[in-house]
């Protein structure tokens, strides 16, 4: 979705789902599969993220059902690379703890999409642990949601590759981190997989049949995609033509909504204020670790870079480091925008500072504390990911027997 896939999933409160079939721009639209005509009039506009129906996490809680299998269902993960920073927390795992409380929820590491790019093969198991142990130590709570690691259900995989036979290379081509990350890297070191991972992320939303994804700024273009790759393959050898298979008939995948969060879906980095945290930033001092000590939060902010203005406020656009810091002591003292803004905007730096630190030390101690206990239960670890796996699996197998059979596969 590490990125979340949603970085590569990306991002995610409480939120009110979409139906399958939803009202939008004041006419009906059926998520259901399209007409060639319509899919070529949507890919025109796959550059600029267009999708029609999204959902606030600002709008009014649905009520709980007792039943995970009438709740809508989100899937979510983090990559597995680096360490998880404040970015990752407060733009997906933070806002996973609420969702999961309304929804059916699948929460995993998605390993596979760790190796797009250069990386550490001795290092992979471990930070796969790291990164599920902090998932469970941030609150996801195993009773309510599906924790695993994506290599460890082999079906994300197996539609990857079902996915790539419909997915035109032109579309592909089109993704700005594919063009970003291979200029970077040197187009001549770039593997297929950096151009294929959207696929990929495709296959890991669609095979669970996914209602909704959580997803920042650097997602929507994915996601799109991933709407458009379902369509086409609905259109392609849903309906009709599955039925004459022996299928159901009509449309094989859903085509999920986005999840849009109200704040943090985009933290920024603390040396640049117009670049998003990011785990692949050469400098450490650029984001604050979920696993940082308290004199290192300290220093970080201490060092962080700000401007000359008097007073802090949010929303300025010659301030983007004020709003951003601003909004990360917003998010963890949890206080509100007008609160934050009322309290801070006669401050000066030296005064804000300490301020913001003492509120990111207390609000992720409780974390790291958790972290521990459960990072040194490695047989309890184990466990978890090894029941989420087979609850995932068994969504997952599902709904890769229905592809195969619509695609005309002889059965196994």
């Amino acid at each position: 979705m590490g990125r979340s896939v949603f970085s590569h999933f990306l991002n995610l409160s409480n939120s009110s789902p979409c139906l399958a079939s939803s009202l939008c721009n004041g006419r009906f639209r059926s998520n259901f599969w399209k007409g060639p005509a319509i899919i070529a009039r949507r890919r025109r506009n796959l550059d600029g993220f267009r999708c029609v129906c999204s959902v606030s996490l600002t709008e009014p809680a649905v009520e709980e059902t007792p039943s995970s299998s009438l709740r809508k269902r989100i899937v979510s993960g983090v990559q597995p690379t680096g360490s998880i920073h404040l970015g990752n927390y407060l733009g997906a795992i933070k806002n996973w703890i609420s969702l999961q409380n309304t929804f059916d929820t699948l929460f995993f590491i998605v390993d596979l999409h760790a190796i797009t790019l250069s990386y550490d093969a001795q290092k992979l198991s471990k930070a796969t642990r790291d990164t599920a142990a902090i998932y469970l130590a941030c609150g996801v709570d195993t009773s309510k949601a599906s924790v695993f690691v994506q290599s460890h259900v082999r079906a994300h995989v197996e539609l990857m590759w079902l996915l790539s036979s419909a997915t035109p290379v032109g579309w592909l081509n089109r993704m700005i981190q594919f063009k970003e990350k291979s200029r970077k890297a040197g187009d001549e070191n770039v593997g297929v997989a950096l151009l294929t991972y959207p696929v990929l992320m495709a296959s890991d939303i669609l095979l669970y049949q996914s209602d909704f994804v959580p997803v920042g700024e650097d997602q929507k273009q994915h996601l799109e995609l991933t709407r458009e790759l379902a369509e086409r393959v609905n259109h392609l050898y849903g309906g009709r033509r599955w039925k004459k298979l022996g299928g159901r008939g009509g449309a094989i995948f859903k085509v999920p909504e986005p999840l849009i969060p109200p704040a943090g879906a985009r933290v920024m980095s603390l040396t640049d204020g117009l670049s998003k945290m990011s785990k692949s930033a050469p400098s450490d001092q650029s984001r604050i670790n979920l696993l940082d000590p308290k004199d290192v939060i300290a220093s970080k902010i201490k060092r962080c870079k700000t401007d000359s203005f008097p007073g802090l406020e949010f929303d300025n656009p010659e301030r983007p480091e004020c709003n951003n810091l601003l909004s990360i002591y917003q998010l963890v003292s949890g206080r509100t925008k007008e609160e934050v803004a009322h309290e801070c905007q006669d401050m000066s730096w030296g005064k804000f500072k300490p301020l913001l630190a003492d509120a990111l030390v207390d609000h992720l101690h409780p974390i790291q504390v958790r972290y521990e206990e459960i990072i040194s239960d490695s047989a309890y670890l184990d466990q978890i990911l090894a029941e989420g796996a087979t609850k995932a699996s068994d969504i997952a197998d599902a709904t890769l027997g229905t592809v195969y059979q619509a695609m005309g596969f002889l059965p196994r």
